[in-house]
């Protein structure tokens, strides 16, 4: 069994919370007890020195109860409003909590784009990282008010997976509406808790539930998905319960949770940013000698490529998957998907010969490729 980390050894640290934590949906208002014991929490953490960033769902949630909106599903522009009111006061309910301890809140919104374009993603790092210097915790939340489904995350669990990585954070800490990962649902009776997953493996991915709740569309699978991006930047990440006061207190404590571990490797920032800031737009699969001459620290040709998954673009990031399917790596790609398609499984000599052009001798260069376990 691995060694349990001790969240006061950590000196950045990032904490989702969901919406359902946060806002009660039968009475239509925030949960202000809770949200104040979190933040006592977090002053306990930045009385240390350490450095606290929020990644804070709820802003439509608010919203709906603000406006009185009605229990159902809303059309996107009603859900962009909704936001649009919510983020107002959602902002004002975390400056409230956080400054009764003296602390300086800032609101940061981002939206999918500011992670997969380099030039916005280092913009919002330096404006992170200028609101940590001057020791505000920022509030950072998807904009809701302007994503649409074609631009989204789609959950927090993977934009505060993001944020971490942006920030370099050495921990993550998702609250959730459960205490940790089972090896089966809890639902269904006699699941145990994980504490400790040194590593995460096609079993422990087996292990994820897809449901979520009322207000929140994350569910285990998408924390598991925020586990890779995040752990793979050499960032640790801890599911605690949210349901209970003084959350980050009861996991110091000792309390029911589950850590995800990182690897040895250091990762550099590129490559931090391959891994956790970049939604995938396919995937390759690879037969066992491409898996093999990876992890000997090599690129990836065509010859080893045996099928192509999704409609990407040259420079796009994909998934690369072993001949079982699992996640081996994530990595730029250096061909259309058409043409990508055409050379698989062909010697690179060949490229000039069934493309017409002389294209990169690797399908995706050890360069911009970060592999399960760097």
């Amino acid at each position: 069994m691995s060694q349990t980390p001790d969240l006061k050894s950590f000196r950045r640290v990032v904490v989702k919370v969901g919406s359902s934590l946060l806002v009660d949906s039968k009475a239509g208002a925030l949960k202000r007890a809770w949200l104040n014991s979190l933040a006592a929490d977090l002053a306990a953490l930045h009385r240390r020195k350490c450095d606290v960033l929020v990644v804070s769902s709820g802003a439509i949630a608010m919203g709906r109860a603000v406006l009185k909106l009605p229990p159902g599903a809303l059309k996107l522009e009603e859900a962009q409003a909704a936001a649009a009111v919510g983020q107002i006061a959602l902002a004002r309910s975390w400056a409230e909590s956080l400054g009764a301890h003296g602390i300086t809140t800032g609101q940061v919104l981002l939206t999918l784009g500011d992670t997969e374009e380099r030039r916005r993603y280092l913009n919002a790092r330096e404006t992170i990282d200028t609101l940590l210097e001057w020791h505000a915790v920022p509030v950072i939340n998807e904009n809701d008010t302007v994503a649409t489904s074609e631009i989204r995350y789609g959950d927090n669990d993977r934009l505060a997976a993001r944020v971490a990585t942006m920030t370099s954070a050495d921990l993550l800490v998702l609250l959730s509406d459960i205490d940790g990962l089972y090896d089966r649902p809890p639902s269904e009776g006699g699941g145990t808790l994980v504490p400790v997953v040194p590593r995460i493996t096609p079993e422990i991915e087996a292990m994820a539930g897809a449901s979520g709740s009322e207000l929140s569309r994350g569910g285990m699978v998408t924390k598991i998905e925020a586990g890779k991006i995040a752990t793979t930047a050499g960032t640790h990440m801890v599911i605690g319960s949210g349901r209970v006061d003084h959350p980050l207190k009861a996991i110091a404590g000792g309390g029911a949770c589950t850590w995800f571990l990182t690897p040895a490797n250091p990762v550099t920032a590129r490559k931090k940013w391959i891994a956790g800031s970049l939604e995938p737009r396919g995937a390759v699969v690879i037969d066992a000698g491409a898996v093999k001459a990876l992890r000997l620290g090599r690129s990836l040709l065509p010859a080893g490529v045996v099928r192509i998954e999704g409609a990407f673009s040259r420079g796009d990031a994909v998934i690369v998957r072993g001949p079982d399917g699992a996640e081996v790596g994530r990595g730029l790609i250096a061909y259309d998907a058409a043409d990508a398609e055409r050379i698989k499984g062909h010697s690179s000599a060949d490229v000039m010969a069934i493309l017409g052009f002389t294209g990169r001798t690797e399908i995706v260069h050890r360069d911009d490729l970060v592999l399960g376990g760097e």
